[in-house]
């Protein structure tokens, strides 16, 4: 069994697999992460490898503490991935991107492969059929698009995500609504098309935070995964072990 930890901005999710399964899944706030490593080590006992991927804040007592408890892999640029990384700038390739494309290695062998991940920000990455990721893109997320809007804008208020009913907003609110959702899966779209022109044998996954509510408004075929990091976290733990 493996333990998987991925520390996001805010939250922290612990996750256990079992043969490539995944079993148990809590997501909670970094400051009970000891708690709740000790919780879980008692439900499962059998749990001895783990690998811990940070994008927020974690403290140096936060790895001894686990390295106290289980054979710990720490998700670096310098971490052995199962695929060739032929991003120009190897070093500022996010982690959370580095997982998701492990996912699709062990899931999508031998495929050509775009993952979108909703987050944040949106994440568009691409892997060849030879194994080999070339790159992508970044751009806002949803509730980035909301928050620009109301911040460098004098009158524009802040809006919680909402679906747009009509591609023609009839007031500020429905006509931000359109902007925000509409572009975004305009884009998308628009990204899925002009890889599909290079490569119509695409297998696209979409993930993330954000997939669920945008896989309904896509005209573009899919697949839907919300733990795909986690997944792909897993992989490279299996990887590195087996090595």
């Amino acid at each position: 069994m493996n333990l998987i930890i991925d520390v996001g901005n805010t939250l922290v999710k612990l996750a256990v697999f079992d043969a490539g399964s995944l079993i148990y899944l809590v997501k909670i706030k970094l400051e009970h992460i000891k708690k709740e490593v000790l919780i879980l080590k008692e439900n499962y006992p059998k749990v001895n490898n783990a690998i811990i991927s940070s994008v927020g804040k974690l403290n140096e007592s936060h790895i001894v503490f686990l390295k106290q408890h289980f054979k710990l892999l720490e998700l670096t640029h310098k971490t052995k991935l199962p695929f060739t990384n032929s991003y120009d700038t190897p070093n500022t390739l996010g982690i959370d991107r580095i997982a998701l494309v492990s996912a699709s290695v062990e899931q999508y062998p031998k495929n050509n492969v775009l993952i979108i991940d909703a987050g944040t920000c949106i994440t568009y990455d691409f892997i060849t059929n030879k194994n080999n990721y070339l790159g992508g893109a970044i751009s806002p997320g949803i509730r980035m698009r909301y928050k620009s809007l109301n911040n460098f804008t004098a009158n524009l208020p802040l809006l919680e995500t909402g679906v747009p009913k009509h591609i023609i907003g009839t007031s500020t609110n429905s006509s931000m609504h359109s902007g925000v959702v509409n572009g975004i899966v305009n884009e998308m779209d628009g990204f899925i098309l002009d890889y599909l022109q290079k490569h119509p044998d695409l297998t696209v996954i979409l993930t993330g935070g954000d997939a669920n509510f945008l896989s309904k408004q896509l005209k573009s075929s899919i697949f839907a995964n919300s733990n795909f990091l986690l997944e792909g976290l897993n992989y490279i733990l299996q990887f590195n072990i087996n090595l």
